[in-house]
C-alpha cells in the first residue's frame, strides 16, 4: 500500500478514489476487505487523511505521510556519489534524565538514518546531511539531551572497514542487494522488448521491483564507497532497479492514468519527479 502511494500516486496531485486504489492493488492478491483495512490503519498512523464526496471515499497523503515518503525518495531514487573527506557526525546522549522509552525511540530513528552505536550513548555516521539530522533531533525534540559532534575524525582505528562491518551489518545489506539481484535479474530480457507486455503487467513489474529494492536499500545505511567493499553490490542493485523502472513507466503510466481517469485536463503528472528518479 505505501509502495504503491508513494511511488504511483504521490507524483500526481490529485487525490484517490478508494475504489480506484483497490483496483490499483488487485494483481497484488489484495482483496478489498485488506485494501480497506489497510487504508484506515494508515489513517491511524497519520499516512493518509479520507475525505468523502457523495457516496465516494477520496484518500490522500497528509503533510506527515509527504514528508516521510520525500525522505525514502532520497535513498530510493538517488545515489550518492561525492567524495567522503574522512569525517564524522557523533551524538551522544548526554542527559541522565532521558527517559528510557525516549532513548529507545531515538535509537530507533538514528539507525533508520544509518547511525550506529558505537560505545554506550554514542552514535556515529560518517556522512548524514545536515538538514536531516536536524529535522530528526527537532521532530524528536531531543537537543537538550543530546550533544552533537561534527566533522569528526577516526585517529588510531586500526582496521576501520571491519569496524564497519561489525557494527553496520555490512553482510546482512550485501544478501539482501544479492537476493534483489537474483529475483530481479530474471527478467532484464523483457527490457528489450516492452511491448511484450500488457500496461497492467509492467505496473505489476513496477511496483513489485520498487517495493523489493525499497525493503532492501532501507536497510543500507548507504555509506561513503571508501568504507564499502568495492565493487559495491549496492551499485549493481541500482543500476537494475533503474533500467527496470525506466522501462516499465511508458506502460505503467498508462495504466495508472486510466485506472485513476486522468485525461490531459486533470490530475497533471509532475514531469520532473519521474525524470528524476534513477538519474
Amino acid at each position: 500500500m505505501v509502495t504503491v502511494f508513494g511511488d504511483a500516486i504521490a507524483p500526481y496531485e490529485d487525490r484517490i478514489r478508494l475504489k480506484s486504489l483497490i483496483q490499483l492493488l488487485e494483481p497484488f492478491e489484495v482483496n478489498e476487505r485488506l485494501a480497506r483495512t489497510s487504508v484506515f490503519r494508515l489513517v491511524k498512523e497519520d499516512w493518509l487523511r479520507g475525505k468523502r464526496n457523495g457516496r465516494e471515499s477520496f484518500y490522500q497523503l497528509t503533510e506527515s505521510g509527504r514528508r516521510r515518503l520525500w525522505h525514502a525518495y532520497e535513498k530510493i531514487y538517488e545515489r550518492k556519489v561525492d567524495a567522503w573527506n574522512g569525517t564524522w557526525t557523533l551524538i551522544m546522549i548526554a542527559s541522565a534524565k532521558f527517559p528510557p522509552q525516549c532513548r529507545k525511540r531515538l535509537r530507533e530513528e538514528l539507525e533508520w538514518e544509518g547511525f550506529r552505536q558505537l560505545v554506550p550513548h554514542v552514535f556515529g555516521h560518517p556522512r548524514i546531511p545536515d538538514n536531516v539530522l536536524a529535522e530528526l533531533l527537532d521532530r524528536e525534540e531531543v537537543r537538550g539531551n543530546v550533544i552533537t559532534f561534527n566533522d569528526s575524525k577516526a585517529n588510531q582505528v586500526p582496521d576501520l572497514r571491519q569496524v564497519i562491518e561489525q557494527r553496520w551489518a555490512i553482510d546482512s545489506v550485501v544478501r539482501r542487494y544479492r537476493s534483489f539481484l537474483q529475483d530481479f535479474g530474471r527478467i532484464q530480457r523483457l527490457i528489450a522488448q516492452p511491448e511484450a507486455l500488457s500496461p497492467e503487467q509492467w505496473f505489476t513489474i513496477r511496483i513489485l521491483m520498487i517495493h523489493a529494492y525499497r525493503r532492501a536499500v532501507l536497510h543500507d545505511p548507504l555509506l561513503p564507497g571508501d568504507l564499502l567493499p568495492y565493487p559495491w553490490i549496492g551499485d549493481d542493485a541500482y543500476r537494475l532497479a533503474g533500467q527496470i523502472y525506466r522501462t516499465s513507466l511508458p506502460g505503467s503510466e498508462s495504466y495508472l492514468r486510466k485506472v485513476l481517469l486522468f485525461d490531459a485536463s486533470r490530475g497533471a503528472i509532475k514531469p520532473t519527479i519521474l525524470a528524476a528518479r534513477f538519474r
